[in-house]
């Protein structure tokens, strides 16, 4: 997904810089990019927040508990936790950066220069 969404971001730049580019085309197809990369992320919110509950719930049942083998699988989760939560980061921003293309798509359709 991640270098998915890197081509597109690259895609968008330079049919931005491109004035032959069919613009009203190009927000259409965005728009519809940024519906599936919000679902996306959506997605991975979910997950991310699953395995923070689960490994959450078993450190606090190593501490009531007192069973010590439960440690294994509370570190394995935090290991998981901690990419999901970095991929979950780079989703985001990069979903918010697609608002801002979908400014200068705006922009460039109405030059109406108050977006930014």
């Amino acid at each position: 997904m991640t270098e998915y969404f890197k081509r597109y971001r690259a895609f968008i730049a330079k049919a931005l810089e491109d004035e032959s580019t069919d613009f009203e085309t190009l927000l259409k197809i965005h728009k519809t990019k940024i519906a599936f990369f919000q679902h996306e992320r959506f997605i991975h919110l979910i997950v991310m927040c699953l395995f923070a509950i689960v490994t959450c719930g078993t450190v606090i049942c190593i501490a009531v508990t007192g069973k010590l083998s439960l440690i294994p699988l509370a570190v394995l989760l935090l290991i998981l936790l901690v990419p999901y939560i970095k991929h979950y980061y780079f989703l985001e921003n990069q979903t918010q950066a697609l608002y801002k293309d979908y400014d200068k798509i705006v922009q460039k359709l109405t030059s109406f220069d108050e977006i930014n």
